[in-house]
């Protein structure tokens, strides 16, 4: 019977450990070259453009219907003390935002239904439009 001296265990076990620190340091750079090659974007706004006149395209079958599509301005941020002591139901956070809404439009009816068709769009007060 062969006995291990404790040198060629603790040789093997730091062999492995040396191996797997290298592993990880590789993974790591890989995973830091992914996220560097990315362009930096402004992530706010993404997937939401801005605000312009869009055919409608549900609506738009025997002529072109254009509607205000896109993203405006928004924001939340917690509410000052001095002006949540002159709510009547206080809350502690506060947004501001704008819509992207016409500028001009026209009604045209549709099979039975009144629509606007949108001609110019700017970023205003938010509205809920009926159809």
């Amino acid at each position: 019977m062969k006995k291990h001296s404790c040198n060629t265990v603790s040789a093997t076990t730091k062999m492995g450990s040396v191996k797997s620190a290298g592993v990880s340091l590789l993974l790591l750079s890989f995973i830091l070259n992914i996220v560097n090659s990315y362009p930096n974007i402004d992530s706010s706004d993404m997937g939401c453009e801005e605000c312009k006149l869009r055919k409608n395209s549900f609506f738009s079958r025997d002529r072109p219907i254009y509607q205000c599509m896109g993203c405006c301005f928004s924001r939340a941020y917690p509410t000052p003390l001095r002006t949540m002591k002159t709510m009547m139901i206080p809350k502690n956070i506060t947004s501001e935002a704008t819509c992207c809404v016409a500028k001009h439009s026209y009604e045209i009816k549709i099979n039975e239904i009144t629509m606007r068709n949108h001609t110019d769009c700017h970023c205003s007060t938010c509205y809920y439009h009926k159809i």
